[in-house]
Formats: structure tokens, C-alpha cells, sequence
């Protein structure tokens, strides 16, 4: 059994293992924690400053880091996080009116600290390990080889949405402060924009003739 909660300085947490009777403290941000989300198994937790920029995932058990992700280039508020049942997404909504899917990479959980600078994956927009300008990787800003969503939805902005996975594979649930219920779909595979299969808004019922 796992319990994270925040550390009492800013921008760390607190890890309990009540199994091995460890507790641990992480470093997570230099700015304060904004949101946290602890995995169904305990084994990893995601976080996020009040920067809203990057959302980092560690591993409990070590307090590593896993890997680190980047929702955008300007600060926003991040509201929630969301991992699926495998643990092989990761799902982020903030104040800019968009909800973004991360790919979790399985091997990268048991091997500790990943440099983000140096690592390649599918979902980053400029791959330059496998491209011919490898060479000047380590000449480029680092902006160009963060891990960016695989999939994203554009909702209102302005409404604070919480997001989480729903029963069926592939599928994202979001529920507004403003009565709205969003069921979506996205592909693993090409990611983009996802699909919205379902609308309701519970505040403002459907006029019926």
C-alpha cells in the first residue's frame, strides 16, 4: 500500500510504503505542486508544477525519475491527471481548453532516471536520433526533443475539466464544471485530434418538442 501526499517544502512530495515501511521524499518541481496523481498499483505518480508546463513521472518504490512530458510552452493550470488501467497512458487537462494523451513507456518505469534531451519516442515531434541531423543533437535547443501528447481534444475554454479513462479501450471521459460530459476516442497509433463519441451537458438539458 502506497499514500502520497505533499512534502512540506515547496514543490515536493511525500512517499509512504506501508508495505516495506519506507517513506521517501522526491524533489519534484522547483515551483509548488499544482496536481498529483497516484497510479491504481502504486508503482508510479505523476506531477505537475504550478507552471503547467511539464508533467513529470517517478517511481515510487526509488523515488527516480521515470520520464517527463511537455503539455505546452506557456504556463497554464493544470486540473487534473489521469492514468489508465495499464498504466501505459497518461491523460492531463489544464486552463487552456485542451486535454492531452501521453504515451507511458513501459521499460523506461524500471530503469530510472530517463534524460528526456537524449531519448527517442515516436511521440516527439523532431526524432533526431534516428534523423540525419543527429549529429547536432546536442547543438539544439532542448525545446525540440521534449515528449509530446499523442492525442489531444479542444474544449470551451474558461471551464475546469477533470479527465479520466473510461471502461472501454482507448477512450477518454471529461466532465466540466460547467455541466458538460465529453466521451472521446483516440488512435494509438496516428494520434492527433481525437473523436468525440458523446455530448451531454446535465445543466443545460436538450429542448424536447
Amino acid at each position: 500500500m502506497v499514500l502520497v501526499c505533499l512534502g512540506l517544502k515547496k514543490g515536493e512530495i511525500r512517499v509512504e510504503s506501508y508495505g516495506v515501511r519506507k517513506s521517501r521524499l522526491v524533489v519534484a518541481h522547483e515551483s509548488r505542486i499544482a496536481c498529483f496523481k497516484l497510479a491504481r498499483d502504486g508503482g508510479i505518480v505523476a506531477t505537475a508544477s504550478s507552471k503547467g508546463t511539464l508533467v513529470r513521472v517517478w517511481n515510487t518504490r526509488d523515488g527516480s525519475l521515470l520520464q517527463e512530458v511537455r503539455r505546452g510552452a506557456d504556463r497554464a493550470e493544470i486540473y487534473s491527471l489521469a492514468f489508465s488501467s495499464t498504466n501505459e497512458w497518461l491523460a492531463v487537462s489544464s486552463n487552456k481548453g485542451t486535454v492531452h494523451v501521453f504515451s507511458l513507456k513501459p521499460c523506461q518505469r524500471s530503469q530510472g532516471i530517463v534524460k528526456t534531451s537524449d531519448s527517442s519516442d515516436r511521440n516527439t515531434l523532431v526524432s533526431l536520433s534516428s534523423s540525419s541531423l543527429s549529429f547536432i543533437k546536442g547543438v539544439l535547443p532542448r525545446y525540440f526533443s521534449w515528449e509530446w501528447s499523442v492525442a489531444q481534444f479542444r474544449l470551451v475554454e474558461g471551464s475546469q475539466y477533470i479527465v479520466a479513462f473510461g471502461p472501454k479501450e482507448n477512450t477518454i471521459v471529461i466532465l466540466g464544471m460547467d455541466g458538460s460530459f465529453y466521451r472521446c476516442k483516440f488512435d494509438p497509433t496516428t494520434g492527433g485530434e481525437m473523436t468525440q463519441l458523446e455530448y451531454h451537458n446535465f445543466l443545460k438539458p436538450e429542448d424536447t418538442c
